[in-house]
Parts: structure tokens; sequence; C-alpha cells
């Protein structure tokens, strides 16, 4: 069984041994680097490295999804999905996520929604802006995962694979739970 070592931790490990080389940098770093080579030249010492660059690795959380669920890119292509239409307000490419029939609570009573279109239709009553917000300000990094599937926020969204077969090997990744969070 593989190990990992949190990032977190890696950091703390670096700190403590100033010879040993630096932790790789994500990609998403490569500008500060490139700053960091032009202070080198002029005999500045270079800034650290941003901590949120090294935190917004998505490695544990697909490690997780892997471990509990099954193949992390079916999920991370529908969270990403998820997040891209949410922010552009496009509710047919949210009700093309959801498995139906979906059920949900408003005001405290039971909302049901039969299809895509109902979902359209009742797409601002759905996702309301805490839940809109919870989806899009939700880290890949940061989600939470166990077998009900990833939580964004504090439960506002859950999304999940459906078994469509007996044995569970064909699975269709969705949206199974939109609610106001705990």
């Amino acid at each position: 069984m593989k190990k990992l070592i949190a990032t977190p931790m890696v950091l703390w490990l670096a700190a403590c041994a100033p010879s040993a080389p630096e932790p790789a940098i994500p990609v998403a770093a490569t500008t500060a680097a490139a700053s960091a080579d032009a202070a080198d030249a002029a005999g500045t010492p270079a800034p650290a490295t941003p901590v949120a660059a090294v935190v917004d690795d998505p490695s544990a959380v697909n490690q997780s999804i892997d471990d509990v669920l099954g193949d992390h890119v079916l999920y991370e292509t529908v969270i990403r999905r998820l997040q891209q239409a949410v922010a552009a307000r496009d509710a047919a490419t949210v009700a093309a996520l959801v498995d139906y029939p979906f059920t949900t609570v408003r005001d405290g009573q039971p909302l049901k929604v039969a299809d895509a279109d109902a979902f359209v239709r009742d797409y601002d009553r759905i996702v309301t802006p805490a839940i809109a917000d919870a989806i899009t300000k939700q880290k890949y990094s940061q989600l939470m995962v166990n077998y009900k599937g990833v939580m964004f926020g504090n439960g506002e969204a859950w999304v999940n694979g459906i078994c469509r077969d007996n044995a569970c090997k064909d699975v269709d990744v969705r949206v199974v739970a939109l609610q106001p969070g705990t």
C-alpha cells in the first residue's frame, strides 16, 4: 500500500532541513519562479514559494476518490464542469449533470424534480446563491471524500457515482444533492 505524505508535512520537513532541495513548484506557480530567477540574477534573495500554489495540489483528493469511489478522472471532470456551469449560470449544463428523479428541500418542503427541463425551470430555487457560492468557491484540493461521494462546502452539493449495472462496473458520475449547508 502506497503511503502519502500530506503537502503541509512536506513543506514542514523541507523547512527543517535547510540543505534539502526545494519542493517541486506546481505549474500555477511558474510565474513566481520566473520572477525569482530574475531576482537571483540581480543578486537578491528569491521570494518564498507561494504556499497557496503548493496546497492546491489535487493529488490527495484524487487518491481519496480512487480509493473510496473509483476513477478520479470521472469525478474530476464532473466537478470541474459543475463549477464552470454554476459560475456561468448555465442552467442547462448543470441540469445535464444531475441524477433524476432529483429531490431536494426548499423552505422546509420537498421539491421533486423529474427531469432536466424541470430543473432548468426551477434553477433559481434549486441553485440558491448560497449553494452557488459553495460550489464556485470550493477548491478542488479541499473537497471532502467519503462513501457518500464528494462534498462541496458544508454539504451544499454532493457528487457521486450512480451504478448502471449490478456489478457497479459501469458508473455514471452525477450531482446527487443540492441543499442548504449544515
